[in-house]
C-alpha cells in the first residue's frame, strides 16, 4: 500500500493496517496456517463468505453513529473494491460483500481517513457496542447514552484484555427502561437510571440467542456511572479466564452464568470484585462532552419545486416519523428493505438531507437509519426527496418491516434463503394486511441458520432456516418460533420453537397467525399476551396441516429465489471449527506475547504491559500441557494443572506455584513498579519453558513440531 495512504490515517491504524498486509502476504507464501490466519483477519474484520476467494468486510459503527462523510466513504469504498451495496446489520454495522482479500488493508486505510474501523468487528473481541438509535432525542430517557457507549468503545478498542479470549462480547445501550436496544439478549446490557440526582445504569450479563437463547440476568439495579468501565473491564478478565474454550458452543458469558454447570451469578459478581484491585481505573468519570455537540441545522430556504404524495406523506408522518424530546424537532426513520441501499442511492441520500437534519445518522437495530432534528417545516421536503430515491417506503418499524439476514446468498452458515422469503412476506402484509403498516406490535424476524443474526427468537413471529427429509429428497423449511420481543413496560422475552414448515408454506403460515390473532384476540390484546393465553400447543395445532408432506408439491423442493431442487450446503462458520496447531506455534504466541508486553512498558501502558505478561504466562502453560496430551479448556484449569503436572512434579520450577505467580495480576496495582517485575518474570518464565521443551523434544524430534488436533488448544 502506498505510504500516501496510510499518512491520512492515526499512528495505530498504521500499525494494524500494515501488519494485516504482512500477515496477508505470509498467508499466501503458506507460512501461516489458514486457521491462525482466519482468527487474525477476523479481529480485523475480514469475514470468509460462502462464495470462494471473496470476502464479507464488517465495518465497525460504535451505536450505529454516522456523518453524511462517513457514509459517502463507505459508498466509494463499496464501488471500488465491492459490489455496490452497502448491507446494514442488527448490529448497526454496514458490512461489504464480495471483496478480494488482498484489497481489505485498502478498504481499511480509506475508512480510517474518515474516522472509521474495522478492528474488532468480527473474532473473539468485544464486538460492536450497540445503543438505542434514539439515544440523544428519547422522549423517555433519563439522559443521553452516547457518551458512554463511546467511551465504552474507544476504552476497550485494542485493549490487551479482550484481543484472545474464548469467544465474543457483544454489549448494548438503552436510552429508556423501554429496552429498545434489547439489553436483555447482550452480554452486557445498560439501562440508564437516576438515583437521587446521580446517573448510572441497571445492568444485565450473559443474554445470548443463537441455538440456545437465554435471557439477561441483572448484576446491578444500578450501578453508578463512573463504575461502568471498571466494571466491564473486570468482568472481561473473569470471562478470559474462566471462560470455556473447548467446547465453542459452550464458549458464552451465558453458560458461564449457569448455575449448575457455570459460576452462576453470586459467584461472577464475586470474582469480579476480587478483580478490580489489579484494575488500571478504580473509577473511571465519563466525559459527557466525548461526542461533539450536535449542530441543529439552521432554516434554511428551500428552492425549486416538489411533489408530495398527500396520501403516501400522511401516513409516511404517522409510521415513520417521531416528535423528539426536544420540542419542534422531529427524528426521521429510513426504511430500506433487507437492510440494503445501493452506493449511488446513499450519496443521493446524503445529498437530498445536507443542511435540513443533523449531521448524525444512526444505524437501526432493524437494519433502517435514522435522521435527528428535523425542522417541522421541512418535513414534506424530505419526504419527497426521500421518495424519488425510493427511501420514503411507511412502516418503518412495523409488521410490514422485516428484518432479515443475508442468508444463503453469502453466509456460509446459512441453511435456507432469507431475502425471498422476506420480500414476498412483505408483499403479503401490504396487500393483504394494509393496516399492519401502522402497528409496530408484531414484528417479523428471519434467520438463514439457527444462530440468530436477524434475531428470530426475539420476533414476535419469527423464522430460522432448516430443512426436512422426505424420502429422497430434502425439503427447503423455516422452522416457525412465536411470542419474543419486548412487551410494553421494557420486559424481554424468547420465543418458542412451535413447529418447522416447508419454506414455499410460510406465507399461508404468516396469513393464518395474523387472521387467527385478528379473529380470537380481545379488544386491544398485544399478539404476545394472545400468545401467552393460548398456548404453545394451540399455535402448533393452528399451524399443523402446513407441515403435511404427503401434499407437496414439485416448487416446494425449491427455496425461494433458486430455480433447483434444494441441496443443503453449509459451510463451515468462521467461529467454528477444528483447528490445528503445533505446540511450536503456541510457544511463537508466548513470544509474542513477551513483545507486546515490553512495548507496553515503553509507552507508559502500564495496565496492558501486565495483561500481556499474563497471557504469556499462561499461553507458555498451555504449550508444556499440550506436549503432554492434556486438554486445556479454560485459562484457569491451564493454571492449576501446570501446577499439578509440572510445579509439584518438579519438572518446572519455581519460587513460589504457579497460581500465585500468575495471579498477582489480580491483587497488585498496576503500577509501571509492578509491569516491570511482572514482565521480568514472564521473560524468565519465557527462559524456563524454552529449556524444559528442550529437553522434553531431546532425543525425540517429533515432539518438536508436535500436532494439536482439537478445539482445546485454543485456551
Amino acid at each position: 500500500m502506498s505510504s500516501q495512504l496510510l499518512e491520512k490515517v492515526s499512528g495505530s491504524a498504521q500499525k494494524d493496517i500494515t501488519v494485516l498486509e504482512q500477515k496477508i502476504e505470509q498467508f499466501h507464501q503458506g507460512t501461516i496456517p489458514e486457521d491462525r490466519f482466519k482468527a487474525y483477519r477476523l479481529t480485523r474484520g475480514v469475514y470468509g463468505q460462502r462464495q470462494i476467494g471473496v470476502q464479507m468486510i464488517r465495518i465497525k459503527i460504535p451505536y450505529g453513529k454516522l456523518t453524511g462523510g462517513q457514509l459517502v466513504q463507505i459508498a466509494n469504498i463499496s464501488d471500488e473494491f465491492s459490489n455496490g451495496n452497502l448491507h446494514a446489520t442488527t448490529r448497526q454495522n454496514f458490512q461489504l460483500h464480495y471483496v478480494k482479500l488482498d484489497d481489505s488493508p485498502q478498504v481499511w486505510s480509506k475508512l480510517e481517513e474518515v474516522g472509521v474501523t474495522l478492528r474488532e468487528s468480527c473474532g473473539n473481541t468485544v464486538r460492536n457496542i450497540t445503543a438505542s438509535a434514539k439515544a440523544g432525542i428519547d422522549p423517555d430517557e433519563p439522559f443521553d447514552v452516547s457518551p458512554y457507549a463511546e467511551s465504552a468503545f474507544q476504552y476497550f478498542l485494542r485493549n490487551s484484555v479482550c484481543q484472545d479470549m474464548g469467544r465474543k462480547i457483544k454489549p448494548a445501550f438503552s436510552s429508556s427502561e423501554k429496552d429498545s436496544a434489547y439489553t436483555y439478549i447482550h452480554d452486557f446490557g445498560f439501562i440508564p437510571r437516576v438515583e437521587n440526582g446521580e446517573k448510572g445504569f441497571k445492568v444485565v450479563l450473559g443474554g445470548g440467542l443463537g441455538a440456545q437463547a437465554m435471557i439477561a440476568q441483572t448484576a446491578y439495579e444500578f450501578l453508578p456511572e463512573d463504575q461502568l468501565i471498571p466494571f466491564m473491564e473486570a468482568t472481561l478478565r473473569v470471562f478470559d479466564r474462566y471462560g470455556e474454550r473447548e467446547k465453542r458452543h459452550k464458549a458464552r458469558m451465558k453458560y458461564l452464568l449457569e448455575v449448575k454447570k457455570g459460576l452462576g451469578i453470586e459467584r461472577l459478581l464475586s470474582l469480579i470484585e476480587e478483580e478490580k484491585s489489579g484494575l488500571p481505573y478504580k473509577s473511571y468519570q465519563i466525559d459527557p462532552n466525548i461526542l461533539p455537540e450536535t449542530e441543529i441545522p439552521e432554516e434554511k430556504e428551500i428552492t425549486g419545486s416538489y411533489f408530495v404524495d398527500e396520501v403516501k406523506y400522511k401516513e409516511w408522518l404517522q409510521t415513520n416519523v417521531f416528535e423528539q424530546k426536544q420540542k419542534g424537532y422531529y427524528g426521521v426513520n429510513v426504511k430500506l428493505q433487507l437492510g440494503n441501499i445501493s452506493s449511488v442511492t446513499a450519496r443521493k441520500f446524503v445529498d437530498a438531507i445536507e443542511g435540513f437534519v443533523a449531521d448524525d445518522i444512526r444505524v437501526t437495530v432493524n437494519q433502517g437509519l435514522q435522521l435527528k432534528y428535523a425542522r417541522k417545516d421541512v418535513l414534506p421536503y424530505l419526504f419527497a426527496k426521500l421518495d424519488q430515491l425510493g427511501l420514503a417506503e411507511t412502516g418503518f418499524g412495523s409488521t410490514a418491516d422485516i428484518t432479515a439476514c443475508p442468508g444463503t446468498d453469502t453466509c456460509n452458515l446459512g441453511v435456507t434463503n432469507t431475502t425471498g422469503i422476506s420480500v414476498e412476506l412483505e408483499k403479503l402484509i401490504r396487500e393483504e394486511f394494509p393496516h399492519l403498516i401502522k402497528d409496530s406490535d408484531i414484528n417479523i424476524k428471519i434467520s438463514g441458520c439457527m444462530n440468530s443474526c436477524g434475531q428470530h427468537m426475539i420476533a414476535n413471529i419469527g423464522f430460522h432456516g432448516s430443512s426436512i427429509k422426505h424420502g429422497e429428497f430434502i425439503v427447503p423449511a423455516l422452522q416457525v418460533v412465536i411470542g419474543g420481543g419486548v412487551d410494553q413496560s421494557g420486559k424481554g422475552f424468547i420465543a418458542d420453537k412451535v413447529i418447522k414448515l416447508p419454506t414455499k408454506r410460510i406465507p399461508d403460515a404468516v396469513r393464518v397467525l395474523l387472521n387467527d390473532f385478528e379473529a380470537n384476540s380481545t379488544q386491544g390484546e398485544y399478539f404476545n399476551d394472545f400468545y401467552q393465553r393460548q398456548g404453545k400447543m394451540y399455535f402448533y395445532n393452528l399451524l399443523k396441516h402446513l407441515a403435511e408432506l404427503k401434499t407437496l408439491n414439485a416448487t416446494e423442493f425449491i427455496d425461494w429465489g433458486h430455480n433447483d431442487k434444494f441441496v443443503p450446503e453449509i459451510g463451515v462458520g468462521e467461529c467454528a471449527g477444528v483447528s490445528y496447531d503445533m505446540v511450536g506455534t503456541i510457544v511463537g504466541d508466548v513470544e509474542e506475547r513477551i513483545v507486546f508486553a515490553q512495548e507496553g512498558i515503553e509507552e507508559g501502558k502500564y495496565a496492558d504491559s501486565i495483561y500481556n505478561s499474563y497471557s504469556a504466562f499462561v499461553i507458555g502453560a498451555k504449550a508444556l500441557l499440550l506436549s503432554k496430551d492434556i486438554a486445556c479448556n479454560t485459562h484457569d484449569k491451564i493454571i492449576t494443572d501446570f501446577d499439578e503436572h509440572y510445579v509439584k512434579t518438579g519438572e518446572f520450577e519455581l519460587d513460589d506455584d504457579f497460581r500465585s505467580t500468575v495471579l498477582q495480576i489480580n491483587n497488585t496495582e498496576p503500577t509501571e513498579l509492578f509491569a516491570n517485575q511482572y514482565f521480568k518474570e514472564a521473560q524468565q518464565f519465557l527462559k524456563k519453558l524454552m529449556h524444559v521443551r528442550s529437553i522434553q523434544v531431546e532425543g525425540n524430534a517429533t515432539l518438536e513440531n508436535k500436532l494439536v488436533i482439537d478445539n482445546f488448544y485454543k485456551a
